[in-house]
């Protein structure tokens, strides 16, 4: 019993050691934190990826290349806003400033002294008539001054008394009947501002609206608003359709750009700001708007230079340096 006691002890110790030895080699070990170097890593890779999807919003233009490229900035100011209606009409001689030339006493045309288009003046002998009743020939003249619009008589034909041998127009003024439709002719009246354009050749002329004819015209259900021109330059003809803007009214706003300023950039109006070289584009709230301007709510001060022509070249530039930061 007394040498079997130490061995028994001996055999415990061993398998004690043992028991240990295999609850250690069980754990796992500890996790080393982060260093400082991989945390800096992991921010910087994502302010990477943030500035990769960051859109660029200005570009640098020399002053040569914007120059050639059209580009003309105007500083942000006061203006007006129009209330504005488009209409179309015709021209017509005003009454009043035509004539009829017509024979006094029958008998053949002897003589014509004026064509369609010519100009006349008051008491110039526009015919010579053989009369049938005295068997003399007297002279027709003109009884105002002005434009031949026709000529209703050929030379060798008998004219009748009282027959109309040419209409003579005083043209130096015409009537511009303009049509009115719907609910416009409510609120369009005598006295307001009218710009009245040719087609022909795209020239305007500033006039009033003279007046607002009673009734309806049967076959367009219209209204018709009437104004003069003048007619100096002689281009203004009888019967020719024109365009016109007939402003109602107008409000007065703390600043205004010009529609053309006006691009949309990522789902957002802007205009451009120049700085020096550098065009920024600037987010805008607008407001009202007519034909040729809009309203600037906020985004801009007065006396900023605002891009107001070919502003969608400074678009594509903008635009093409996005597509390169992509990349």
């Amino acid at each position: 019993m007394t040498a079997v006691a130490p061995l028994l002890r001996s055999a415990s110790l061993v398998l004690l050691a043992a028991l240990l030895a295999a609850c250690g080699g069980g754990q796992t070990p500890p996790v080393a934190p982060p260093s400082a170097g991989t945390a800096a890593d992991q921010s910087g890779g994502h302010d990477d990826h943030d500035d990769h999807n960051t859109s660029p919003s200005s570009t640098t233009i020399a002053d040569a290349q914007a120059e050639a490229a059209g580009i003309v900035v105007a500083a942000v100011g006061p203006g007006t806003i129009a209330d504005e209606h488009d209409v179309q009409g015709l021209l017509a001689p005003v009454d009043g400033r035509t004539a009829q030339v017509t024979a006094r006493f029958p008998g053949p045309v002897r003589a014509l002294r004026a064509n369609v288009g010519d100009r006349v003046r008051a008491g110039q002998a526009l015919a010579s008539i053989e009369s049938n009743l005295s068997l003399t020939t007297y002279s027709v003249a003109a009884p105002i001054s002005g434009v031949v619009l026709s000529r209703q008589v050929q030379v060798g034909a008998v004219a009748g008394e009282g027959q109309v041998l040419f209409d003579i127009g005083d043209l130096s003024q015409l009537w511009v009947d303009l049509h009115i439709f719907g609910a416009d002719t409510q609120h369009i009246m005598a006295g307001v501002p009218v710009t009245v354009t040719r087609m022909t050749d795209g020239v305007s002329q500033s006039t009033m609206l003279e007046r607002v004819l009673p009734g309806t015209a049967t076959a367009s259900q219209s209204t018709v608003a009437r104004a003069i021109v003048l007619n100096s330059d002689g281009l203004w003809r009888p019967g020719a359709a024109v365009r016109a803007r007939i402003v109602v009214a107008s409000t007065p706003a703390a600043l205004v750009v010009p529609l053309s300023a006006l691009q949309t950039l990522d789902g957002q109006e802007v205009v451009f700001v120049r700085e020096a070289q550098t065009y920024t584009a600037r987010t805008v709230q607008l407001g009202a708007r007519d034909a040729q301007q809009v309203e600037v709510i906020s985004g801009l001060t007065a006396g900023e230079q605002v891009v107001v022509q070919q502003s969608y070249v400074i678009k594509a530039d903008i635009g093409k340096a996005g597509a390169a930061h992509e990349h």
